[in-house]
């Protein structure tokens, strides 16, 4: 299994990436938890270019990508699992875990650093909230993100199916955890100690920035109970909340020339964690 993994990586997260996104796509038409209020044809053609546009990005600027590195720090002995004698099992648990503390970290300094967070905002400036929400990031942000993801990698020389696994996982949750879905919530209440639920995450995409500041895990939520940052619900309940940010609430900025601008355009505004304040 691992072999195949490694072998068909890209299949295996294309796959993956579809298979997911066209399940929650027909599970949010089906039974959609909260009414759209904005045109489906203009954001879901802007937040599917976006991943165009990041993916031929990606394709040139790190060809191997995280899983190429990590292959390279195996066969050259780089990073802190390939120089101790840790079992298998542990190494790729191990693995796992730290790599996606990594991800809530790199996602609570988008927020702290106000540079960042120009970028990152456009990934909340969504006036709704859906599976595509959750791959809507700016190029630059992208760009950026592989580079820690890398840099992690060359340090902590997981191994290369861990990698493969991680990714397949994060795109996975992260497209599940913005859908327009509702669970029963008694299962919310118990999937919220393994994973990241609808519920929990759409508190992360409310205006109002004490809830925009909180429930920052895309995968396990056990890092935001872990740090202070977890927000059960939102003040407003999850049908009466506002999506998106205060600024960038025209139409006309979900379109995609509109988005790759955005971060040239008005100051980082109070969301920004050591600034930010509820009005």
């Amino acid at each position: 299994m691992e072999t195949f993994i490694l072998d068909n990586g890209v299949a295996v997260r294309l796959g993956s990436f579809v298979g997911v996104l066209a399940a929650m796509v027909l599970w949010e038409s089906l039974a959609p938890y909260r009414a759209p209020g904005e045109s489906r044809a203009v954001r879901w053609t802007a937040n599917l270019g976006i991943v165009a546009i990041n993916s031929v990005m990606l394709r040139f600027l790190a060809p191997a990508g995280a899983v190429g590195l990590a292959v390279v720090a195996e066969a050259r002995g780089w990073g802190l699992l390939n120089n101790i004698a840790a079992p298998d099992v542990l190494a790729f648990a191990g693995a796992l875990m730290a790599l996606d503390l990594a991800i809530y970290l790199q996602h609570v300094m988008f927020h702290a650093v106000p540079a960042l967070w120009r970028l990152h905002r456009m990934h909340h400036s969504d006036l709704d909230f859906d599976s595509t929400t959750g791959i809507r990031f700016h190029p630059i942000e992208i760009a950026l993100s592989m580079g820690i993801k890398m840099g992690v990698v060359a340090a902590l020389g997981p191994p290369p199916v861990a990698v493969v696994v991680f990714e397949v996982l994060l795109n996975a949750t992260a497209i599940f955890n913005h859908g327009n879905v509702r669970l029963p919530a008694a299962l919310d209440r118990v999937l919220r100690w393994v994973v990241v639920t609808p519920d929990m995450h759409r508190v992360h995409h409310s205006h109002i920035p004490s809830e925009t500041n909180s429930n920052f895990g895309f995968n396990l939520p056990w890092w935001d109970r872990l740090f202070g940052t977890y927000r059960d619900q939102p003040r407003d309940g999850h049908q009466g909340m506002t999506i998106g940010l205060r600024m960038f609430r025209d139409a006309a900025d979900l379109h995609l020339h509109r988005l790759l601008v955005q971060p040239f355009l008005a100051d980082s505004g109070d969301y920004v964690i050591n600034r930010s304040r509820d009005r």
